[in-house]
């Protein structure tokens, strides 16, 4: 089932039409759905798609050439082509009579099994691929080696890309089209606890309810999201150990590098590169408070960026051992499910209120046309306490801004709690117009709607609206 990309899928469709040479860089964490945009692309389109294996390059070698042979009809006993060189030449050879697409899929697999084949590419493009109708596709999951050794300006194939695709997960809107008659809330639940990527979003069973999907994935032994994340951290990185005690870091409060340093005994410095590394995996994110440079702010904060990882990180890595002795249904209903609405207020449901102004921002259905979004935080000098600005969205050139707070809890959102939000404009001053949205789970009281009548800049954001 295809869902979403469609924005990617048009433009891979445009670039085919243009009859020309085009060379596409698909990258994107593991499972998030590349291979299956590629296989949706290609479906109705003469193309040959080979998946790399972490194997050598003689094996691999074999396996492209019996592909190759396969597409063009000739017999399997024609051997495998000598080398990459040979290989290309016969490829760049054929471009020039028909077009047709090449999926190099795993793409880092075979440049490690063979440190030449990003020259030997580059080669048969500016030596005969480019003036053919070929349509290249390379396409991997280590996304540093994608941004880097691909795409970056030190590499053999720079400059030789006519596009990239950096493919991420899905945001809550788009999570929400798998799961089937799911109410509203539990959506955002199962977006909170698994995340956006369309595999693991596969796994859920909807004959279950939340709860029992839930303890199905992650608390039983042989549950698929048990030992997912820390079996993707062994595949990519030599030292997974403190990796993992990283993430738990952050997935457990710590939040600024000094403060993750000191919980996993480490000194700034070691842990900065550490930090470094799973910020440019997209496992980590890194922010500043809105309006500030974020390589240069005092401010920075660190956060886990897939839901999947913060959940497992933070509710199974320590309880490992208890769900393998069979009692982490127990770890669930006493650990976990009580203190849910907690974990989903900050940052998940924040998150998806940002997402959900992001998405309106694309449908020109804000009040203005945003071109910069976030969060703030910092100290209200006025109160001598820290405050913050649960999301931010703003045209400086307009000067117009956006400031939101986002609540999920049970109780009725009154008129008090919106007012303490209109106050904010304090914080960021220097703006001609300032527009407010308020995000509650629950229902906003009569006095709320009153007020939200009286200010036409305040507009109150219900969890169903999320969804229309």
């Amino acid at each position: 089932m295809f869902i979403s990309r469609t924005d990617e899928l048009d433009a891979l469709n445009r670039l085919y039409s243009s009859g020309k040479f085009q060379m596409a860089v698909v990258y994107g964490r593991r499972r998030v759905g590349k291979t299956t945009l590629i296989s949706e692309f290609v479906k109705d389109k003469p193309a040959i798609f080979f998946a790399a294996q972490e194997a050598n390059k003689h094996l691999n070698l074999r396996l492209f050439s019996e592909d190759v042979y396969k597409f063009f009809g000739l017999p399997k006993g024609a051997g495998a082509f000598r080398d990459w060189h040979d290989a290309f030449s016969f490829i760049a050879e054929r471009a020039g009579e028909s077009r047709f697409i090449l999926v190099l899929d795993e793409f880092p697999y075979l440049a490690a099994a063979d440190r030449s084949i990003k020259s030997v590419i580059q080669n048969a493009i500016d030596y005969g691929l480019k003036d053919t109708g070929i349509f290249l596709i390379l396409c991997g999951s280590q996304i540093s080696f994608m941004e880097k050794q691909v795409l970056g300006y030190k590499s053999p194939l720079f400059g030789r890309r006519t596009a990239q695709f950096r493919i991420d997960s899905f945001d809550y809107y788009d999570a929400a089209k798998m799961l089937g008659d799911a109410s509203n809330e539990d959506k955002i639940k199962y977006y909170a606890c698994v995340g956006g990527t369309p595999h693991y979003l596969a796994q859920i069973n909807h004959s279950l309810t939340f709860g029992e999907n839930i303890s199905e994935l992650y608390f039983k032994p042989y549950g698929y999201l048990f030992g997912e994340p820390v079996m993707l951290l062994q595949q990519e990185l030599r030292e997974p150990a403190m990796y993992n005690s990283v993430i738990s870091a952050v997935a457990t409060g710590a939040s600024r590098l000094n403060d993750i340093a000191t919980k996993i005994n480490e000194d700034t410095s070691k842990t900065g590169k550490y930090v470094k590394t799973l910020t440019d995996m997209r496992i980590l994110r890194k922010s500043a408070p809105f309006g500030e440079n974020q390589e240069r702010s005092r401010k920075t904060l660190y956060g886990i960026y897939d839901n999947c990882y913060r959940f497992w990180y933070k509710y199974v890595f320590l309880n490992r051992a208890a769900v393998e002795t069979g009692s982490g249904g127990i770890v669930a209903e006493s650990m976990v499910f009580p203190e849910l609405s907690t974990y989903i207020g900050k940052p998940v449901f924040e998150d998806v209120c940002r997402q959900y102004i992001i998405r309106k921002n694309r449908e020109r259905a804000l009040p203005f046309l945003a071109t910069n979004f976030g969060s703030w935080w910092g100290a209200d000098k006025r109160e001598r306490t820290p405050s913050d600005i649960d999301a931010v969205a703003d045209n400086r050139t307009l000067g117009d801004i956006l400031m939101c707070e986002c609540k999920w809890r049970n109780e009725a959102t009154d008129a008090g709690e919106l007012r303490r939000l209109l106050d904010k404009a304090r914080f960021l001053p220097g703006y001609e117009r300032y527009h407010f949205m308020f995000f509650s789970k629950s229902p906003y009281t009569r006095a709320a709607r009153k007020l939200e009548e009286e200010n036409d800049n305040l507009r109150l954001i219900t969890l169903d609206m999320l969804f229309d």
